[in-house]
């Protein structure tokens, strides 16, 4: 076995232990699992159907017993399989070879093998085998992974609900925030984009070569084909996709990357302004200890977890991105350019949980800096510009906009000139205290309520 300093891709060198969770999924192990689960489910499903008068019913042993083929399909049958492969060269058929290998011996299934691969294209498998790969990595990796971010960003939000911070659009000073609020931001956008990748539909089919059930009514003309492969789909948890070429046209599976791309930007989106606030001293990190920040400078403690997720998550976009561009296309019936793509669909998944990982490791060491939050908005009374014509404007006085625009523009200003400001103008007493008890630090609207009824 290859060592993992020699390995090619970090996946399988660096970061190996990381991605444990989706080894046995998109491995080529955990691709000859699935396949296996196919057939033998199609069989069974040939089996138990009353129009297909050749092939006997199974007993409830039997088919227990052929079940278990693929329930304890183990790493030393794939490898059988791929000694199989080195003869056939054809992967799908070294599966229905190494079911019948294993079956040939067995009194009441041997009769059944050449049931098994029954009217098949390998494509018929593959496409059903991937959407079970990805069904199983969204239900079992990706939405825990999400969830348990989505729940510390909560978390964090109802923290630091009420602690001012200051705006910056285009870079420049603007309305306070708090902390809190700017974390909710990203909850509802994660929470959105989490409904939306766990019902998207998972589409597979069955019917033949050039998706007409062409052998299927050779074999069997007055046979309901569409009824038996709706239910076979639908039997396996998946969602019945009844017009296809050779191949399932693999729109869901795009869909399926669209969403992962819209996490991974949002995820991006949300480790460059960490990134940018700890920059600006507004976040603190946990020192670990014997972490060095720089090799020269010794001062350094570095935002490295969300650089590396932000890095991650950018890897798996692109290749999500080109699965979803690519994947839908295939020349006339089909093409094979889908099958090594098909492929690598493990090693988007595998830099996006390597991301989730680095965000949350990120996340875990953060603390607010309230004294450096509080400074920049002692530094900004500039900001209250806007309360201040808004309320002129509720009352009538002559420009508001452009008086402010006139004392504040381009430049500092200070507490007391802004009061002298208020001091001056024409408005009624209650409104002109409840402006002149007013600083940065409170002007954050409904922020803290935002933030604490995410």
């Amino acid at each position: 076995m290859p060592h993992t300093l020699t390995a090619l891709s970090p996946l399988d060198g660096r970061y190996a232990g990381k991605v444990d969770l989706l080894r046995p999924i998109f491995s080529e192990y955990g691709l000859i699992r699935a396949r296996v689960q196919v057939e033998v489910e199609w069989l069974l499903a040939l089996a138990a159907e009353p129009g297909i008068p050749e092939l006997a019913p199974f007993s409830a042993d039997a088919a227990a017993r052929l079940r278990a083929l693929a329930a304890g399909f183990s790493v030393e049958d794939a490898a059988r399989v791929k000694a199989i492969e080195a003869t056939t060269n054809h992967d799908v058929k070294a599966v229905e070879y190494f079911i019948k290998e294993r079956l040939k011996d067995d009194a009441e299934l041997g009769p059944a093998l050449e049931f098994v691969h029954f009217a098949c294209t390998s494509e018929d498998i593959n496409n059903l085998s991937y959407a079970l790969m990805l069904r199983q990595a969204r239900q079992e990796v990706l939405l825990p992974k999400l969830d348990a971010l989505i729940e510390k960003l909560r978390t964090l939000a109802h923290e630091y609900a009420a602690l001012p911070m200051l705006s910056r659009t285009h870079g420049q000073t603007a309305s306070p925030t708090t902390v809190g609020k700017e974390l909710a931001n990203v909850v509802a956008r994660l929470r959105r984009q989490r409904e939306v990748l766990a019902a998207l539909p998972m589409p597979g089919k069955i019917n033949g070569a050039v998706g007409n059930y062409n052998a299927h009514v050779a074999a069997y003309p007055e046979f309901d084909w569409p009824a038996f492969s709706r239910r076979f789909v639908e039997s396996l948890g998946l969602d019945w996709q009844p017009y296809t070429t050779q191949i399932e046209p693999h729109d869901g599976v795009a869909e399926l990357c669209d969403a992962c791309k819209r996490i991974d930007t949002i995820a991006i989106d949300l480790c460059r302004d960490i990134w940018g606030y700890i920059s600006q001293g507004y976040f603190k990190q946990a020192v670990k200890a014997g972490e060095v920040g720089s090799s020269t400078m010794p001062h350094k403690v570095n935002p490295i977890d969300f650089e590396n997720a932000e890095g991650n998550f950018g890897i798996a976009s692109a290749l999500f991105e080109h699965f979803a561009a690519k994947l839908p296309i295939s020349r006339w019936q089909r093409d094979l350019t889908d099958s090594t793509v098909l492929r690598a669909l493990g090693t988007a998944f595998g830099h996006m949980l390597i991301g989730f990982d680095a965000l949350q490791r990120g996340l875990g060491k953060l603390s607010a800096n309230p004294e450096r939050l509080a400074a920049d908005l002692d530094a900004s009374w500039e900001v209250l510009a806007e309360a201040v014509q808004t309320v002129m404007r509720r009352h009538g006085l002559p420009n508001p906009y452009e008086q402010l625009k006139a004392l504040t523009r381009g430049q500092g200003i200070s507490a007391e000139a802004l009061r002298g400001f208020v001091e001056s103008l024409a408005l009624p007493e209650a409104d002109k205290m409840r402006l002149l008890a007013m600083t940065p630090a409170s002007y954050t609207g409904l922020a803290e309520r935002l933030a604490r009824e995410i």
